[in-house]
């Protein structure tokens, strides 16, 4: 039996016991007159009376026709299917055969099974077998070899252990999102190399991403390539700093970010590896190594993964997102130019204007005391220090107002020279009071962290934030 180009084709597997209930059917169908072929999931011998049935059980044809439910009766005209019916139900399968006496003596319709084509991790082995879906180039790893230590050996690591992304796992990654896996993502620094969708998937793979976290890994790439971004110049800086994801929206929960306890530090899945894959496509896709191109003095541990998200149970809390411009149901990932968690804590001030003057004490120190607009800043505000605001009836834009205050300073106690420090602003402006940070983006605030302790952090940022205009942080939202 051949596939016909224009007939009936019908995929069973014996493993079903609606395929079995019709094999009278099937050998109705098959001795129609009309040309058809059987294909068989499992069993070259099932259906019987039928000469020459055609062994599917490699899945190929399941595969090239989206099978996913046997039985399948097809029809094709000039080879290309025009009709389909899935399951037995003998009024659907009468009309598309011509054949009005089919299965008068079965019952009048039962639910089929699921096809081999469709068992776990099966589509991904078929598409990789199959498919066309990959192009990326394929290296081949001897099977004496240890694929994780020639991630090591071949400098595709971040120092850690990745997993080996094969077709399979790639495939599987891809999944996570409806882009086409070569639309080109970007150019990544410093080599300014194209990055397709399928190259993301690779790299999450290597990171230990789950597909679902694919459109956040997606959009933190994207935001890191916008020009404001300056993701070139933050990976060649002597500077400590590297990029800071930080996650909004309804995402936030469907993937299971963290925002509470420990937010800043491990154990979170989704938190380290959307951060980790951004790292990976910078390094393996960009060429961006240190000691190469990377040539800060010191890096920090961030440089592995820096990603949380934001805290929004309090619905009386403005969202980051909201805050610079998005919707509040939409889903985003914020980028900054960051470096170490900085600790802060302050168990004694009961009211907002205590609480910001101390926190401008920690604020006044990024970077360097008598350095101002420059290093931007976040504000990292954990639950009881936030109740403090909240209970004052502050809200995000108040307290944006009152740490912009407190962190304002005459320029006297700045300039260079001042307190017999050298570093610090031209003594022209001696005379000025002197604002730490810029206003419009300089300060970010992001709600997080646990309500275990009067704890809050800040994250110091890039000196190249003294470049207003150029480097600034940038938010975009998540395509899902």
């Amino acid at each position: 039996m051949t596939a016909p180009t224009d007939g009936l084709i019908v995929i069973v597997k014996r493993d079903c016991p609606t395929c079995t209930l019709i094999e009278p059917v099937l050998q109705q169908i098959a001795g129609g007159g009309e040309a058809c072929a059987v294909y068989t999931q499992d069993d070259p011998s099932f259906p019987a009376g039928i000469d020459g049935v055609i062994d599917d059980t490699a899945l190929e044809t399941s595969f090239r026709h989206s099978i996913e439910i046997v039985p399948t009766l097809i029809r094709l005209r000039d080879g290309a299917e025009v009709e389909r019916r899935i399951g037995w139900h003998r009024g659907e399968w009468q009309e598309l055969t011509g054949l009005e006496a089919l299965g008068a003596d079965l019952p009048e319709q039962q639910p089929g099974c699921g096809s081999k084509s469709t068992d776990p991790g099966m589509p991904e082995k078929l598409q990789a077998k199959y498919g066309d879906m990959l192009a990326a180039r394929l290296v081949e790893v001897s099977p004496l070899e240890d694929p994780m230590e020639v991630c090591f050996e071949r400098g595709w690591s971040d120092g850690l252990p990745v997993i080996p992304p094969t077709d399979e796992r790639i495939i599987r990654m891809l999944s996570g999102t409806d882009r086409d896996p070569q639309e080109v993502v970007g150019l990544i620094p410093p080599n300014l190399i194209e990055c397709t969708v399928e190259k993301v998937a690779i790299n999450a793979v290597m990171a230990g991403c789950k597909p679902e976290y694919m459109p956040v890994v997606l959009a933190a790439v994207e935001t890191a390539l916008h020009p404001d971004f300056s993701m070139h110049g933050l990976l060649c800086t002597t500077y400590f700093s590297g990029p800071v994801v930080i996650v909004n929206g309804p995402i936030t929960t469907r993937i299971g970010m963290n925002s509470g306890l420990n937010a800043l530090g491990q154990g979170n899945r989704a938190n380290l590896t959307i951060g980790r894959t951004l790292q990976l496509i910078i390094r393996n896709v960009g060429g961006g190594l240190p000691g190469e191109i990377d040539r800060s003095a010191l890096g920090n541990p961030g440089k592995l993964s820096f990603c949380f998200a934001e805290d929004e149970s309090d619905p009386e809390w403005e969202p980051l997102s909201v805050w610079r411009g998005f919707e509040p149901d939409a889903s985003t990932v914020t980028l900054f130019h960051g470096d170490g968690v900085q600790p802060f804590m302050d168990h004694g001030s009961r009211t907002p204007e205590e609480l910001c003057r101390s926190f401008a004490t920690s604020l006044n120190v990024v970077g360097h005391s008598k350095v101002v607009q420059g290093p931007n800043a976040i504000l990292v505000l954990t639950p009881e220090h936030y109740a403090i605001f909240r209970d004052a009836g502050w809200d995000r834009r108040r307290v944006l107002e009152g740490l912009h205050a407190a962190t304002t300073r005459p320029g006297k106690d700045l300039v260079k020279g001042a307190h017999g420090l050298a570093e610090g602003i031209d003594p022209s402006r001696a005379d000025e009071m002197v604002p730490k940070f810029w206003e419009d983006h300089g300060l970010l605030v992001v709600r997080a962290g646990g309500d275990a302790g009067l704890f809050s952090a800040i994250i110091s940022g890039w000196i190249a934030g003294r470049f207003h205009d150029d480097v600034r942080p940038v938010t975009m939202e998540i395509k899902t």
